[in-house]
């Protein structure tokens, strides 16, 4: 907790807080009497209009999250949206983040980082998403839990091939570990100590070398896409993926798909 995190906190009238109960017992701590209100993520909408009335009768309110940046992977972006969009000032108070921490201490040098947030849990979704961050040549950073963590790594190793990737879990806390491993054996890595799978995690996977990712094969790519998504969707993103013209995959994906629709 930064000092100006400390001020701000004393100096609004409101706080609006993903778990009040969190939040309670924080401003408790610091000696903050404030009202606090819920803003959480299944009741972002009605609560951004909570927001938005108590500025427009001229209160301030600071918006909070348990145990993250809000917005960043939290709620609070339909707030600042519907806020901002009505003219009010939104003022970003910076605090300790995983993300930033995860990236200075990792020793990934690379030209761009993509931050893909938390991963589809399962299923189509989750596989186009990992085939997209394949693609490209920028290292990777995303958040896990603990217990899809194991899984994850596995599904990296298979969507991104033989990289590293720095397993940071619980960053700013007592209990911070930074490890960096081969992403082949980052799985069995985190399954030979209990305590490697307990609290929150970020991962950072080194990118794939320019020559690496020009060089992917758009028939690879259409025969894992097509196994699950319909012709017109499939084509459209291996066309994104590969860069490959959209004619020349399409009439590919046909002749994979012999007998489907058009269009």
């Amino acid at each position: 907790m930064t000092a100006r995190a400390r001020e701000t906190l004393a100096a609004c009238d409101v706080v609006a807080a993903e778990d009040t109960r969190v939040a309670k017992a924080l401003l408790t701590h610091l000696g903050i009497r404030a009202r606090v209100v819920a803003v959480h993520a299944h009741n972002e909408r009605a609560a951004a209009e909570g927001v938005l009335a108590l500025l427009r009768e001229g209160r301030s309110v600071a918006l909070t999250t348990d145990a993250g940046t809000p917005a960043v992977s939290d709620p609070g972006a339909l707030v600042v949206d519907r806020v901002r969009a009505e003219g009010h000032p939104v003022i970003p108070v910076p605090g300790p983040s995983a993300l930033t921490a995860a990236l200075s201490a990792s020793g990934i040098v690379a030209d761009g980082v993509v931050f893909a947030g938390f991963l589809p849990a399962r299923g189509a979704e989750r596989k186009r998403r990992l085939a997209e961050l394949a693609a490209g040549p920028w290292a990777i950073a995303l958040f896990e839990s603990p217990h899809r963590i194991e899984a994850t790594l596995a599904d990296l190793h298979a969507a991104l091939g033989e990289r590293d990737v720095v397993v940071c879990r619980e960053l700013t806390k007592r209990f911070e570990t930074i490890a960096r491993v081969p992403l082949a054996g980052a799985a069995a890595w985190v399954r030979a100590d209990p305590d490697r799978s307990r609290g929150e995690f970020v991962l950072v996977v080194e990118g794939r070398p320019v020559e690496a990712a020009a060089a992917v094969d758009p028939r690879r790519v259409l025969e894992a896409l097509l196994a699950e998504l319909p012709v017109k969707q499939a084509v459209a993103l291996a066309v994104r993926i590969t860069g490959a013209a959209r004619n020349e995959l399409y009439a590919m994906a046909l002749a994979m798909k012999p007998g489907r629709q058009r269009g």
